[in-house]
């Protein structure tokens, strides 16, 4: 963390659970604000293979298609999600309202055939959530994460931001078009998806098998995640302001979640949904605007 330098932050006390995966945390002397540093991971500058041939994956959606070549400068994103305990600390440093209650989504669940599973095991309030720090945040819309986004580059002095989508993309299945995060194959002990997860959300990194081939966790299931992208068919154009952080039209998510199948997990699988809207299978990660070094 650059602010490190620059302000006269000193280390405290963090979960540890959290500090086994590398995080630190540290508080501002000067303003007793405190945040977690982000775990990130280099992505260096180059072509990637975006979206997917029906020829080689047989669970491919139209709008997925064509796969096409993007070019994207270096950048680093979160080896994680963002965690709940990340979270926290925004939460207590801004008074903001911490993330709605499930019970307050219910009538908008998109998948009611488990609606009573949720409910037995789903973080249904904030309270709960907090119980449960080294999970990824959830019941956050598209506007809470781009409002933590920038209250953590105030305090750190750095530029984060949420990923695009090709960004998120690309740090999901590198540059040879796999399928997964791991490869060609679908392997339900590393991820978190329905086939053989616990039912719930799980700390962050749990499966490590699971990673990308830059070290990049939790990008096959666990939650889906919000990107700055705008909801716009392929094939991946910037000019044509999808990436606008202005426009109040759908954004893209990406990755799946516990409650879907492999099919929603792979790295090219793309939903949307209006930037407004919270559940308790949606968080969001974030990239580092200063790009990584070349490789």
């Amino acid at each position: 963390m650059q602010a490190k330098n620059e302000k006269k932050w000193e280390a405290i006390a963090i979960q540890e659970e959290l500090r086994q995966l590398g995080y630190n945390k540290w508080r501002d002397k000067a303003t007793g604000i405190s945040c977690i540093e982000q775990k990130v991971a280099p992505i260096s500058a180059g072509e990637f293979l975006m979206g997917s041939d029906k020829s080689r994956d047989k669970q491919a959606n139209d709008n997925e298609t064509p796969q096409h070549t993007v070019r994207l400068d270096g950048y680093e994103i979160g080896k994680y999600p963002v965690t709940v305990a990340e979270y926290a600390l925004f939460v207590e440093a801004t008074h903001c309202a911490a993330p709605s209650s499930w019970e307050e989504q219910r009538n908008r669940l998109e998948h009611p055939i488990v609606v009573e599973a949720i409910y037995r095991t789903t973080s249904r309030n904030w309270e709960e959530q907090k119980n449960r720090l080294d999970h990824p945040i959830v019941n956050v819309s598209w506007y809470d994460a781009q409002t933590y986004a920038k209250w953590l580059s105030e305090v750190t002095g750095e530029s984060w931001r949420l990923p695009s989508e090709a960004e998120w993309e690309k740090a999901a299945r590198g540059t040879d078009g796999r399928i997964w995060p791991w490869g060609n194959e679908w392997d339900a002990s590393k991820a978190n998806t329905r086939e053989n997860g616990p039912g719930t959300t799980t700390p962050v990194g749990s499966y490590l098998q699971g990673a990308s081939p830059y070290g990049v966790m939790d990008m096959a299931g666990n939650v889906w995640e919000w990107t700055h992208t705008v909801y716009k068919e392929y094939p991946y154009d910037t000019k044509d302001r999808r990436e606008d952080e202005y426009s109040v039209d759908n954004r893209v998510l990406r990755g799946g979640s516990w409650v879907n199948h492999s099919g929603n997990a792979r790295a090219a699988s793309r939903y949307d949904n209006w930037a407004d809207f919270t559940n308790y299978i949606r968080g969001f990660r974030l990239v580092c605007a200063a790009p990584a070094a070349d490789s």
